[in-house]
């Protein structure tokens, strides 16, 4: 996976050019141009048209890409967003935290070309290396961390554009196995050490096959320790990726062979971790559609039992489960082929990945912290909360439609999931309706 998070962004810059990228029909769950009670399948009422003629609403022309391509003022109407930012609820006062390798050399200048072009406010990205480590790459992969680097602080900077940001950088390359992840630790305690904020947004991981031996098995049980303090103790509210490899992962610490069954990732799995899934969006005129994306990580932890926060989940549900933790935990726009608009080193192009999903449900979260006026910290049993009750169809857009069957060029063909009505193993309990959502969320803490 990550690794997989940040070569599939590579891959999904192709994707845009070549159309070789798989794509699904929007189908699924549709939903008008959020607004206040409307249920997020089929709204309630009629919103004011979704206007596609100033700037800050289409994609720069040398995309190309019509409709599919998102911007920032596509997306915040799409996850009901926008109402709360036009009466000031932008993340004013949060920082999120955004923990990657190696960090991006033209992020600010990215950055300010990005906002010029969408009309967004001027920020000034910090980022931090505090681990005087020699580099080291195994896939000589700097420039895809770049990339991913940039993809993360523009999705969050979109959505939630009063947030500070903060890029923590390891110099050590996170692949498979425990590669990368003791340097990744030391991050989350300086960012704890150093109270830099209370969202972290984790665009990266290791498939659980490379992390079962006594080495892998120890630095899980360190990060399950460090990250239970985390949200218990100190307030964090920590959000991942569920991968890009659809039903399955890696077996081998070379990133190159995928297991002939169902795998799951790390750290998304851990259970003080919010995994995030990934969709594919579609919008027209006034009218978004999503459905599952089909590269979305999702599925069943081998490490962990399922948490009790999920128990109340449907019978179907649980008879998937088989009393194990179930992944992902909600889910937001993945496909490179309906992805954000990105500016990076020089040129746009059109990105995705469970990488722009995670840092999406962190600007969220940074949103919520600003109405709350406190951080909300662990907020799983309280998403799952509403999972359960009569607001769960106005709080989120659920997923029906799609699946995370992985096939690839190696003979690898793993079954995976469906989406379906409530949690599934592949958008979890689905994409948030924020205008509806927050509130719940924050009243229901």
């Amino acid at each position: 996976m990550p690794k997989t998070l940040r070569h599939l962004l590579a891959l999904s810059l192709l994707c845009v050019f070549i159309t070789a990228c798989s794509s699904t029909s929007a189908t699924g769950s549709t939903h008008k141009t959020p607004s206040p009670t409307a249920n997020a399948t089929t709204a309630g009422s009629t919103p004011a048209p979704y206007q596609t003629t100033t700037a800050s609403s289409v994609c720069p022309a040398t995309l190309f890409l019509g409709p599919n391509c998102q911007t920032p003022e596509s997306m915040r109407d799409a996850y009901g967003l926008a109402p709360l930012i036009q009466k000031g609820d932008t993340g004013q006062g949060q920082t999120i935290v955004d923990i990657v390798s190696f960090g991006s050399p033209t992020l600010q200048k990215d950055i300010d070309t990005f906002d010029r072009q969408f009309g967004l406010p001027a920020i000034t990205i910090q980022q931090i290396s505090p681990i005087h480590e020699p580099v080291y790459t195994v896939k000589d992969d700097i420039a895809g961390w770049a990339g991913e680097t940039t993809l993360d602080v523009e999705i969050m900077h979109a959505l939630a554009p009063g947030a500070k940001i903060v890029v923590l950088t390891s110099p050590v390359d996170e692949t498979e196995g425990t590669v990368g992840l003791p340097e990744f630790r030391q991050l989350l305690q300086y960012t704890i050490d150093h109270k830099l904020g209370k969202i972290v947004s984790m665009s990266f991981g290791a498939s659980e096959a490379t992390l079962k031996d006594a080495a892998g098995q120890a630095e899980v049980q360190k990060w399950d320790t460090l990250l239970k303090q985390a949200t218990t103790q100190d307030g964090i509210t920590f959000l991942a990726s569920s991968g890009d490899n659809g039903a399955s992962d890696y077996t081998d610490l070379a990133g190159t062979k995928l297991a002939p069954e169902r795998t799951s990732s790390f750290p998304n799995d851990d259970p003080w971790v919010t995994s995030v899934g990934g969709t594919s969006l579609h919008r027209a005129s006034t009218s978004f559609s999503e459905t599952g994306w089909n590269d979305s990580g999702g599925g069943l932890s081998k490490f962990y039992a399922e948490p009790s926060y999920q128990q109340d989940l449907s019978s179907s549900a649980q008879a998937l489960m088989q009393k194990q933790r179930g992944l992902p935990d909600v889910a937001g726009n993945a496909d490179p082929e309906t992805g954000l608009a990105m500016y990076e080193s020089g040129s746009w192009t059109q990105a995705g990945g469970t990488s722009a999903s995670a840092p999406m449900w962190a600007a969220v979260i940074a949103i919520a912290d600003q109405m709350a006026g406190h951080p909300l910290g662990f907020i799983n049993p309280t998403l799952y909360k509403i999972g359960a009750s009569a607001r769960y169809q106005q709080d989120f857009h659920d997923i029906t439609i799609g699946n995370n069957s992985t096939e690839t060029e190696q003979n690898v063909a793993v079954t995976g999931y469906n989406a379906q009505s409530g949690w599934d193993a592949i958008t979890g309990l689905g994409s948030p309706n924020a205008v509806n959502l927050l509130p719940d969320l924050i009243k229901a803490l």
